[in-house]
């Protein structure tokens, strides 16, 4: 599974036997390697119990098995729309589907399967969960004649294409494909270019080396080297290539509806482009500070096979063509999962001019005084009362929003100077990254992790798939590097390379690094540069592509990066995170939420989805089919980098028009974040609607920042874009026809910003100003009270000793394959079966079995092994049903009374909407009671149920052998 957010099982998973089948390697450790920057350090040794990234065969220790000579040194790029190339999951050979726009592709022993997706398939209801997709559909197969290649690889990628490889020892095929890219560039050796159809095309041009026809109702024209021709036969076109070994197929854009006068004349004209074979891609990206503006340039590299050819044909989304500088497209578009794509002809480069309208460290205080400051105090008190990571799992996706939490009121508690709490939250921040940045910790219960291999880095305890697919690693960091950031003002020594400065910059090269000579990490591993958003599937091995869940923690991530950039004085940190934060606000507004009403298709009656895939769009969550937490995941968290949601005031009330109807009623869950978003548009209802009543708290957030937030932008008003200013760190709010200006200052000198109306604000060192007021003091330690924590850190050095115990006899095996009807058994049964795992009826059974699916083993005797833990790799299936989620639980008797004495309840895993087998494998537990003990004729209990949706699912029991999908339960026992 990808991603994702909270109540979704990681995917870690027990060793599966078999040669081409998904492998989670476990690795046991001795004494951790400790890799040193600065005072911090990471380890490259996997800690024990720690799994590598799931795949097929050797991947998970080699993932450049399937990548040639060719393709670029160093770490293998993941979480693309393209990464199921290499980071093989469920076919082991081949690749998931590959959507690019406007081409979707898939990959064959024949060649390379091509795709026009026009067509949209849209399911669910109108008021519940439902999906839109534009399913992949060979068109054509793009391959040499006799083509049997046994698998296929990577022969190179740049930044939005990629080179698959095909090669049976005989015969080689090498494309070139990307997005935006309506050609597909191909070399061949060893035989005929081959073009294969399901059906007979229609040919309505044949003339020497280019031949258009029409498959599945889709113009396409190849392109041949002079002196070639093409030859029509049954089902496929063939030719020769003159002996010269290479050609192009463009697809043809299909609106308006051409005639055949247009055909000939795109014929002609993208004709004049189709040598001009595209060999590279780049992107570069400025900050226009005095305009406010982040420019954006997309290069193409091209190579002239014959003729001299420059330039080449490229089709636009609509979140660059709607902030394209300097270009016209032509009147033809194509279609796509996104909308309409337009189309430039001939360009070697283009550019996007998006303009930035600020982001702060947190809303400024304005005005609150008597009862409502006494209120925020109180809420600042309680919530700051204790430990502040009580309560959070320990895993990074957890840790992470605990730190959030405590990075929110230190800049709340600094505005009303409420140092008591701002100072302790401070401590506890500097303690607990301290602790994730130091390595090793002696219990490894904290622990960033190297591997050279994958060139990824990853925190374990992990979450969500973030070890075994290499899921969410944006998601998870972002909240550590904006933590990270407040404490910089803070603390500037301990953000110092010297200190752990390095650590925060390694996360953010990890997840998104933006220097291309980085030999550890892929350069912008999460970020689509072309798609314009992240992904956070690592393997993107789905039916759909690749998808992205919670777009605004993507967005998190990018204003955490700004904010580090700037506490820390890396201007290309801050203008990295200034081109992911301005390009993905535009994807967002265009692809999750359809501000304008024209990109989802027609007949999809949501104002937005939860989840994009490549090829469509969700209305529904991996976790929650409740409209609250579909639409709330694209809002949380809230900080002073959300203003970007607050853009498009009357979307926002279309939105929630739709959540209210979907719900049948005002929220009753994550009302919080519902409020905070509302509030951007109606602060006066979300204030009232705030102060009416009791509520729970989401996870991430407390009633403090809450009440802030409103109170706040009560008196600001709604987000005003005509202004902006010559500082990264600004905003402008218009209540009644009154403009605030808003700047903050985190530099030791005082400023003056300047807005680009004319307004001016002075700026004191560490200060914000409003309309010229300083209303809060605080930021890099100059302007307001020091902090009494020192930044210096201990090192203590731990010894664990290893005890043997003898004990009773250990049992034959601790692995149990999950047979039919009920039991569990070390023997793997025959003769592949199912059992229905009935579905929840639309309610929540969270951690409470209902109408379980129950299997058993007794009779077991054998010592605890306490460095290891329960694991399983269920199979299960909810073929086409969306939003459904199953859930286990495994029970240890002891010795057999009928008492469970240790009860595990893991995370409920939810399965994608498309039939195939997925695999839930133990991670997160949901919840855990009682202590281990040593069995004596005791018995292991297995629970599967459905935590949430409408329809069952199926488990997979009693697989042949060898068939690599049967359900297994490991214990931890010797």
């Amino acid at each position: 599974m990808s991603l994702l957010s909270r109540g979704l099982a990681a995917a870690t998973a027990v060793l599966t036997l078999g040669v081409l089948v998904p492998l989670a390697v476990a690795v046991g450790t001795g004494s951790a390697q400790a890799e040193p920057i600065g005072a911090g350090s990471y380890t490259t040794t996997l800690p024990a119990g720690a799994v590598l990234p799931t795949a097929c065969g050797d991947i998970p220790r080699n993932p450049r098995q399937y990548v040639t000579g060719n393709a670029p040194s160093g770490a293998v790029p993941t979480n693309d729309w393209w990464s199921s190339l290499i980071f093989k999951r469920n076919n082991c050979a081949y690749s998931d589907n590959l959507m690019a726009h406007p081409f979707s592709f898939n990959t064959s022993a024949n060649g390379l399967g091509v795709d026009y997706a026009t067509n949209v398939t849209i399911s669910g209801t109108a008021t519940g969960v439902g999906e839109y997709h534009y399913p992949y559909s060979t068109d054509f197969t793009l391959g040499v004649t006799g083509l049997n290649s046994p698998d296929v690889k990577v022969d190179g990628w740049t930044d939005w294409t990629v080179s698959p490889y095909f090669s049976d020892g005989a015969r080689t095929l090498r494309t070139t494909i990307g997005h935006g890219l309506p050609f597909v560039y191909a070399r061949v050796t060893g035989g005929d270019a081959r073009l294969g159809f399901p059906a007979a095309p229609t040919v309505w041009s044949n003339s020497g080396a280019t031949i258009g026809f029409t498959a599945e109702g889709h113009d396409y024209v190849a392109y041949a080297p002079s002196g070639s021709t093409w030859n029509v036969g049954g089902n496929a076109i063939t030719s020769s290539l003159a002996g010269k070994g290479f050609f192009s197929v463009a697809v043809l854009p299909t609106t308006p509806a051409s005639s055949a006068a247009d055909r000939q004349a795109l014929l002609t004209s993208y004709g004049r482009h189709a040598h001009a074979h595209v060999t590279g891609t780049k992107v570069e990206w400025a900050y226009d500070q005095a305009a406010s503006t982040v420019r954006a340039t997309y290069r193409y590299t091209t190579q002239a096979m014959e003729g001299g050819q420059s330039g080449t044909v490229v089709a636009l989304y609509p979140h660059q063509w709607q902030n394209l500088s300097g270009a016209t497209p032509i009147p033809q578009t194509y279609v796509s999962p996104r909308g309409q794509l337009k189309t430039l002809v001939g360009a070697s480069a283009f550019t996007t001019a998006i303009r930035y309208h600020g982001v702060l460290p947190e809303l400024p205080q304005v005005g609150m005084t008597g009862g409502d400051l006494t209120t925020l105090n109180n809420y600042l008190n309680e919530a700051s009362a204790g430990d502040p990571f009580a309560g959070f799992n320990n895993d990074t996706y957890w840790t992470g929003k605990a730190l959030g939490r405590a990075a929110r009121m230190i800049e709340i508690a600094d505005q009303v100077g409420n140092l008591a709490v701002r100072d302790k939250l401070i401590g506890a921040i500097r303690t607990r990254l301290t602790d994730w940045f130091t390595a090793p910790n002696g219990k490894n219960e904290r622990v960033f992790y190297y591997d050279r291999n994958w060139g990824s880095l990853t925190g374990f305890p992990a979450s969500y798939g973030s070890d075994t697919d290499l899921n969410d690693h944006h998601f998870h960091y972002g909240y550590y590097i904006s933590a990270a950031a407040t404490l910089a003002k803070y603390d500037p020594a301990w953000a110092s390379a010297g200190q752990y400065g390095g650590m925060v910059n390694l996360l953010i090269r990890d997840a998104n690094g933006f220097n291309r000579n980085d030999t550890m990490f892929p350069f912008l591993r999460d970020f689509d540069i072309f798609a314009g958003h992240d992904w956070a599937a690592g393997h993107g091995a789905f039916f759909a592509g690749n998808n992205q869940e919670s777009s605004s923690e993507g967005m998190n991530f990018a204003n955490a990066v700004i904010q580090w950039g700037l506490a820390t004085g890396d201007t290309a940190a801050r203008d990295a995170g200034l081109f992911m934060y301005t390009t993905q606000g535009e994807a967002i507004k265009e692809y999750w939420f359809d501000n304008r009403d024209v990109n989802f298709p027609s007949a999809f009656q949501h104002s937005t989805v939860g989840m994009v895939w490549g090829d469509g769009g969700a209305y529904s969550t991996w976790f929650s089919a409740e409209p609250e937490m579909i639409q709330g995941i694209n809002m949380l968290p809230i900080n002073g980098g959300s203003l970007y949601l607050g853009h498009d005031p009357a979307y926002i009330d279309r939105n929630l028009r739709e959540l209210v109807t979907n719900n049948g009623g005002p929220p009753t869950v994550w009302r919080d974040i519902i409020w905070s978003f509302q509030a951007l548009s109606k602060p006066d209802t979300a204030l009232a609607e705030f102060r009416a009543g009791n509520y729970t708290v989401e996870e991430g957030e407390t009633k403090a920042r809450t009440f802030q937030w409103l109170r706040n932008l009560s008196a600001l008003g709604q987000v005003d874009r005509t202004v902006t200013a010559n500082h990264p760190l600004h905003a402008v709010f218009t209540r009644n026809g009154a403009k605030t200006y808003v700047a903050t200052n985190i530099s030791n000198q005082p400023i003056t910003v300047t807005f680009s109306n004319g307004t001016t604000l002075t700026v004191g060192a560490g200060k914000t100003a409003t309309t010229g007021a300083i209303t809060w003091s605080g930021g890099n330690g100059s302007g307001g009270q020091p902090t009494s924590s020192s930044s210096s850190t201990t090192t203590t050095t731990t010894t664990t000793t290893t005890t043997t115990t003898t004990g009773p006899p250990p049992v034959r095996g601790n692995r149990f394959f999950v047979n039919n009807p009920g039991a569990l058994s070390l023997t793997e049964s025959t003769g592949g079966r199912v059992d229905t795992i009935a579905g929840a009826g639309g309610g929540n059974n969270d951690g409470t079995p209902r109408n379980a699916q129950t299997y058993t083993a007794c009779g077991l005797t054998g010592t605890h092994d306490p460095a290891k833990q329960t694991g399983f790799n269920l199979f299960v299936d909810s073929g086409t049903g969306v939003a459904n989620g199953v859930q286990a639980r495994v029970s240890y008797d002891f010795t057999g009374s009928g008492n469970y004495g240790r009860v595990e309840t893991y995370r409920y895993f939810a399965t994608d909407p498309v039939a195939g087998w997925e695999n839930y494998a133990a991670g997160a537990q949901h919840s855990s009671s009682g202590g281990f003990s040593e069995l004596r004729n005791g018995c292991v209990r297995l629970e599967v149920w459905s935590a949430i949706g409408t329809g069952p699912t199926s488990l997979r029991v009693n697989a042949t052998a060898g068939q690599g999908q049967q359900s297994v339960l490991t214990i931890p026992f010797q």
